[in-house]
């Protein structure tokens, strides 16, 4: 195996963490990404501190709030000053909010957005300049089965910025294809345990708005939604079981790598639907005289 150097966005908690963890004892180094490690995540840097002391891997945490430019370019230039390059990149930040869609503020959709949207645009900004001088590089987005599968109510900031992440990521794919950097999407599936996600969701800030939904036909229905989505997620759904797949992603050879990965316990539709989306998309790239941006160009 080819020991690679790979920063991981989000990594505090959920599948960012679990990711960091199985990278760094599959052998790599790995900068396990977070904001404010000295305050609100001290606790989670300490203990993938720890993990590394105890495991004897290579995990590093490092302060990197994608919410801020400066953050982000002194953090990727602390991580090529310690160890000269950056191999792979794994957006996996994000933020979940919860609640009728209309009880949101734009500023509300604004900061969803920032966070799973421009977030990454910040990150790829300092990052890929790196991965296009390297000639190689590898581009892990970890995106959401609501894209393309099944959308419960009450989820519409999220799932609206997960979809643009997508897009984003797929339009990104076909513009680094050429400089010999491939990309990997993957799809997690809904997992009401393991995660965060639902634990720390905002919620609206419009608390009337919320109110009149209460007192009219979706009085209850946040709860309502709550349960049936935990209800069709198995006992037995394991969110390692994303960690494992990204794993298994960076460990393979150049050129072999799938553009998109589906793990999805629920089976809500997304693989079914995402098999005819790529299709379609790279058949366009066929009719127009573009199928050399399907695959990475070795360049290296």
């Amino acid at each position: 195996m080819s020991k690679k150097v790979i920063l991981i966005t989000g990594a505090s908690s959920g599948f960012g963490r679990l990711t960091a963890e199985a990278l760094a004892k599959a052998g790599h180094t790995v900068y396990a990404s977070m904001r404010d490690v000295a305050g609100r995540n001290a606790e989670n840097a300490a203990e993938l501190t720890e993990a590394s002391k105890r495991d004897s891997i290579d995990l590093r945490t490092i302060e990197l709030d994608v919410q801020s430019e400066t953050s982000v370019d002194a953090a990727i230039k602390r991580i090529v000053a310690d160890s000269a390059k950056v191999d792979v990149l794994v957006h996996n930040a994000g933020h979940m909010m919860f609640g009728p869609a209309e009880a949101f503020t734009p500023e509300q959709f604004a900061q969803q957005y920032d966070v799973n949207v421009l977030g990454t645009q910040r990150v790829n900004r300092a990052v890929v300049p790196h991965m296009r001088a390297a000639k190689q590089g590898l581009m892990v987005w970890v995106s959401s089965s609501s894209s393309a599968g099944g959308t419960p109510p009450y989820l519409a900031p999220y799932f609206a910025a997960k979809a643009a992440m997508d897009s984003l990521a797929v339009l990104y794919a076909r513009e680094l294809s050429r400089w010999g950097i491939e990309t990997t999407i993957v799809v997690p599936g809904a997992f009401t345990k393991g995660t965060n996600h639902f634990l720390h969701s905002g919620r609206p800030a419009d608390e009337a708005r919320v109110a009149e939904y209460e007192l009219g036909p979706y009085k209850g229905f946040g709860e309502e939604v709550l349960k049936a989505f935990a209800a069709i997620v198995p006992d037995d759904a394991d969110p390692n079981g994303v960690a494992d797949e990204i794993v298994k992603v960076v460990g393979m050879p150049f050129g072999k790598r799938p553009f998109r990965i589906h793990y999805d316990p629920t089976e809500d539709g997304a693989s079914v639907s995402f098999a005819v989306i790529d299709r379609v998309r790279a058949e366009m790239l066929h009719r127009v005289g573009l199928p050399d941006l399907l695959k990475p160009r070795t360049l290296v």
